[in-house]
C-alpha cells in the first residue's frame, strides 16, 4: 500500500505590543491550551490570507501580516479516543509578524476559543506545559531573535484563488 504523508499546513500570528504576546487559551483534545492566533490554510487563500483570517476569528482583531518570522515543522501522538488507536499529527506552520488592527465589537471569538490575553516572553516561556505546541514558543523565540523575512518569499500562484 502506497500511502503519501501529508503534513497539515498552518499559519500563525506572532504579534508583540507593549512588551506582551497576544496568545488564544482555546479547548484541545489535550484540554485548555495556550497558542498563537492560529490555524489551518484553507482551499483557495493564500498563506498571508489565511494568517489574516484565523487572526481575525480567533481574536476578534484585523492583523496584516507585514513579515514571515518562519517556516517550522511539527509532529507529536494525540491519544486515540473510544478504542481508535493513537494519532500521529505532523504541522507544517507558517508563521508571520504584522500590524495588528483594531477589535471589531461586533464579532465573537472562533468557537472553541475560550478568551485572548497577553504574555510577557518570561511568562510565555513559565507556562510551556499548557502550550498547544513547542511551535509557540519557538516562534516567539525567533521573533525576538528579529527573524524577519519578506512576504514575497511565500509565493502563492494566481491559481490558487480560481
Amino acid at each position: 500500500m502506497n500511502t503519501r504523508w501529508k503534513p497539515s499546513v498552518t499559519v500563525a500570528a506572532v504579534i508583540q505590543k507593549d512588551g506582551k504576546f497576544l496568545l488564544v487559551e482555546e479547548h484541545t483534545p489535550e484540554g485548555l491550551r495556550l497558542n498563537n492566533p492560529a490555524g489551518h490554510l484553507e482551499r483557495g487563500e493564500s498563506l498571508v490570507q489565511a494568517c489574516a483570517r484565523e487572526t481575525l476569528e480567533e481574536t476578534t482583531h484585523a492583523f496584516e501580516p507585514t513579515a514571515l518570522v518562519g517556516v517550522y515543522l511539527s509532529r507529536f501522538q494525540r491519544a486515540g479516543q473510544n478504542g481508535q488507536p493513537d494519532e500521529d499529527v505532523s504541522y507544517l506552520r507558517f508563521a508571520f509578524c504584522g500590524e495588528l488592527g483594531p477589535a471589531s465589537a461586533h464579532r465573537a471569538l472562533d468557537h472553541g476559543i475560550v478568551r485572548t490575553l497577553w504574555l510577557t516572553p518570561d511568562e510565555v516561556r513559565a507556562s510551556t506545559a499548557r502550550h498547544r505546541s513547542p511551535l509557540l514558543l519557538r516562534c516567539m523565540e525567533d521573533y525576538l531573535a528579529g527573524h524577519r523575512h519578506p512576504l514575497d518569499l511565500v509565493y502563492c500562484d494566481p491559481s490558487v484563488a480560481r
